[in-house]
């Protein structure tokens, strides 16, 4: 977590123009480093967005992680870096096409090639060693692939990075990235003294010696750009008031624990929410907290579980796979009604499936992926701001509604890094005391209120309020019962819960008019890309317009009237559905995605949709070109 000097970020790309003997000066920049796994790409583009950040700049990161741990040196299944879009306005998603990439080898780069993240016009930064190579198969594949850049219309620039590292340090493969980090800082017109603060504070446990060789590596690549490459651009801001802070999904989320007031987080490692525990080991200490990391996924929530029924909320943590392993506990806490936060940070499945690539292929498990009727809060943030906020709301809620709580983002929320407005810690954010005041003998342990299913909740230590906590169907007294009437009550009564939730929900906000040909309907961390699209398209006069759900489970109420108002409803999100003109597919074989299934189940509505599992955070272009063809067809079948 880094903070950001007072300004704001970018979106929409404006002319480059060049000022009279100075750089070319941009509206916004998409840079990539790419390099073979465990050579530091991740940390030298960290840095770079951090120190953008702080200059005043809106950033958005996008880490590109192989999903072999150590997969092989010059694979191009292997690309292993990061993506840095920067610009003068806020920045709230992964662009399109990059403009400048720095390639530590040539055959990282097909990796990218292959997901269609490059244009004509890309200017590459290559390492150049390559073209004299012991081994004859490398020279060959490095001039095929020069050729090949090329044909595609590329502009390559060979750099001697190992070269110009060895006259520093003699194991370059582990200094290359600092390197990098300077030729970036002097290509983007970057103040030098603030990457090499970035650097002191990064590598500070270190030791003095090794942010002094780092500091070193920086100004040698710092030099090296500015006496060798012709490249110099200026990426304006814009002044704001307030301080800034910058961090990703996962750090804003276990930043949100601690200003909630939970003293507990259990989980198990899994990506991508492990980085969750790491950020809060280093600093939950401190504040009094505890990090437990259980021997699996089962004694993680059950962990939880003991300590919220202890009288202090707790939060696990998990990804898909773990989520399956957590249902059984799930549905206890439901049954018990035990107040529990469930960060569920999603990646692609099923089974092992994508684990280092974002999916949002987790809300129907979220919600109805336990036996029986458990029905559960279900949220989702859309902005790393909002992975802050929403587990300090998720953990009010909890405690309000006597149940689980599921957060749900994703890999591109985990990982993203973006500044946002630095919070100002509140006393009612905090959880309260324990009440050890004597209870009521004459009240039950689940005293539901008939209209809202809500129930006050002994904490044990309570004199007079010892009950027996149990996974079985019970009565309001907390005893065992298998009568009809009393499982029918206890269904009932934590239903109701929801549908009073339900009624605190304010319908979302409509972007764009209320009416037209095409309503885009998403959640989570597609909100900036949609957002952009619906921008760009609506500047030349297409009908379109969008809402953005967080609360899932229950729906935000209205979603009939405002769909009403529109010719269509198409639902864009990241997970699997079925095209129209696949192989036997029809109006009754067809799979939906999973919010477009929900929609459909909750209203009644006949929502359409659109949706990929690309393993990639969805881009604007993609989303505008649906966009385009959607109202198209619309206009032709009207004709």
């Amino acid at each position: 977590m880094t903070e950001a000097s007072s300004t704001p970020a970018a979106s929409g790309r404006r002319p480059s123009q060049r000022t009279p003997s100075g750089p070319v000066r941009t509206a916004e920049q998409i840079v990539e480093i790419v390099s073979d796994s465990g050579e530091g790409a991740q940390k030298a583009g960290q840095s770079f967005a951090a120190i953008c950040a702080q200059m005043g700049n809106g950033i958005w990161t996008v880490e590109i992680i192989p999903a072999e741990i150590k997969p092989p040196a010059r694979s191009r299944a292997g690309a292993s870096g990061i993506r840095v879009r920067f610009g003068s306005d806020r920045v709230t998603n992964m662009g399109d096409s990059a403009d400048l990439v720095v390639a530590f080898n040539e055959q990282v780069l097909y990796g990218r090639i292959s997901q269609d993240v490059y244009d004509e016009g890309l200017v590459i930064l290559l390492e150049n060693k390559w073209a004299t190579d012991r081994r004859e198969v490398v020279r060959r594949e490095y001039a095929e692939a020069l050729e090949d850049f090329d044909r595609r219309g590329y502009n390559v620039i060979g750099v001697p990075m190992e070269e110009e590292c060895l006259k520093l340090t003699p194991t370059p493969r582990l200094g290359k990235n600092m390197f990098v980090l300077g030729m970036l800082s002097a290509i983007y017109t970057r103040d030098i003294d603030l990457a090499l603060n970035e650097i002191s504070r990064v590598f500070a446990r270190k030791g003095p010696k090794v942010v002094e060789l780092n500091q070193r590596l920086i100004r040698a690549g710092y030099d090296y750009a500015k006496e060798n490459i012709d490249l110099s651009f200026e990426v304006l801001s814009a002044p704001r008031e307030g301080k800034q802070v910058v961090m990703n999904g996962n750090q804003a989320a276990g930043l949100g624990v601690m200003a909630s007031g939970m003293e507990m987080v259990a989980m198990y490692p899994i990506t991508p929410a492990t980085s969750i525990s790491h950020y809060l080991a280093g600093v939950f200490p401190g504040v009094g907290g505890c990090v437990h990391q259980a021997e699996d996924e089962i004694s993680a929530i059950g962990f939880a579980i003991g300590a919220s029924y202890a009288g202090k909320t707790a939060c696990t943590v998990t990804s898909g796979p773990g989520l399956a392993l957590k249902t059984e506990f799930i549905g206890l806490a439901v049954m018990a009604e035990i107040p529990l936060v469930i960060i569920l940070v999603q990646r692609g499945g099923p089974s092992t499936g994508l684990p280092t690539k974002v999916e949002q292929g987790e809300l129907m498990p979220a919600i109805f992926g336990s036996p029986g009727d458990d029905p559960k809060i279900v949220f989702a943030p859309a902005t790393i701001e909002e992975c802050f906020h929403f587990v300090i709301t998720a953990r009010k809620l909890a405690e309000t509604f006597r149940t689980p709580v599921v957060l749900l983002t994703d890999a591109n929320l985990a990982t993203g890094m973006q500044p946002f407005p630095r919070p100002e810690v509140k006393e009612e954010w905090l959880a309260p005391p324990i009440d050890q005041s004597p209870w009521d003998p004459e009240v039950p342990p689940y005293d539901w209120d008939e209209e809202s299913g809500i129930s006050p909740r002994p904490i044990p230590g309570q004199r007079g309020g010892e009950y027996v906590l149990t996974g079985l169907a019970h009565t309001r007294g907390g005893k065992v019962a298998y009568d009809p009437e009393s499982n029918q009550t206890g269904c009932e009564m934590r239903s109701r819960k929801l549908a009073a939730l339900r009624r605190t929900l304010k319908p979302p906000e409509v972007s764009g008019d209320p009416e037209g040909d095409l309503l885009i309907v998403g959640w989570g961390s597609t909100l900036g890309a949609i957002d952009e699209a619906v921008v760009r398209a609506r500047s030349e006069g297409l009908r379109v317009a969008s809402i953005h759900l967080r609360f899932l489970s229950p729906l935000e109420p209205g979603l009939d009237d405002i769909f009403a108002r529109f010719t269509k409803v198409l639902v864009v999100e990241i997970n699997y559905s079925d095209p129209h003109n696949a192989p036997y597919i029809d109006e009754n074989t067809r799979r939906f995605s999973q919010l477009a299934k929900l929609i459909r189940i909750r209203t009644r509505y006949d929502v359409d949709c659109w949706s990929n599992v690309h393993g990639q955070p969805l881009s604007p272009g993609l989303v505008y070109g649906e966009i385009v063809r959607q109202i198209g067809a619309l206009k032709g079948a009207e004709r």
